[in-house]
């Protein structure tokens, strides 16, 4: 990605997490960015091509990450520690990409469904890994779907309350999320 299209990019993040979708123009974000409404529209059609761009660039950062570090574990247990932790991670990064995937998914706009969409894939990936320690025994006989929304929605949560607090220590609160959510889940092993 060029300059001026990363910096269009990170600009229009910015203001669509801090004043919304709705509320920011165009002509906002050529304003601040310094370039005319041209070369905008040279690197992105639209407003809405811009938000798709930043959503699905971010979506895909975070099933790249945890793809490859949950390809390292062969326990579902230690795979959802990871996703935990990445999810902590990318969440705590990239809080602009959070809060407009988060704003933007209620309502029945197109870039709402898409965003539904993405957390419900995001979700999905936690359920096969869930489901894939039911069946092997790692991980007691739950309902799999419920389960991956919780884990998704706790980390979204405690994030964002760690954040309002001012207390950030993404490797503790990583471990404190992996210890509270997944120990209820482990199926116990008699020695």
């Amino acid at each position: 990605m060029n300059k001026t299209k990363r910096k269009i990019f990170e600009t229009s993040m910015k203001l669509f997490a801090e004043k919304g979708y709705d509320a920011t123009s165009v002509e906002e974000i050529t304003s601040i960015v310094g370039v005319a409404k041209g070369t905008l529209y040279y690197h992105f059609s639209s407003k809405e091509e811009i938000f798709y761009f930043l959503v699905e660039e971010g979506m895909k950062l975070l099933q790249n990450s945890i793809t490859i570090k949950t390809a390292h574990f062969t326990s579902a247990i230690d795979k959802l520690k990871a996703v935990i932790l990445i999810q902590c991670k990318i969440m705590y990064k990239y809080q602009d990409f959070v809060t407009i995937v988060i704003s933007q998914m209620w309502g029945n706009e197109p870039r709402n469904k898409r965003c539904r969409e993405y957390v419900e894939q995001h979700i999905d990936v936690i359920r096969s890994i869930v489901e894939e320690g039911i069946k092997n025994k790692e991980i007691i006989d739950v309902d799999a779907e419920t389960i991956a929304a919780e884990i998704f929605s706790t980390i979204y949560v405690s994030l964002y309350k760690s954040i309002k607090t001012g207390s950030m220590d993404i490797i503790e609160m990583s471990k404190n999320l992996q210890n509270i959510t997944l120990s209820g889940l482990k199926i116990e092993r008699n020695c």
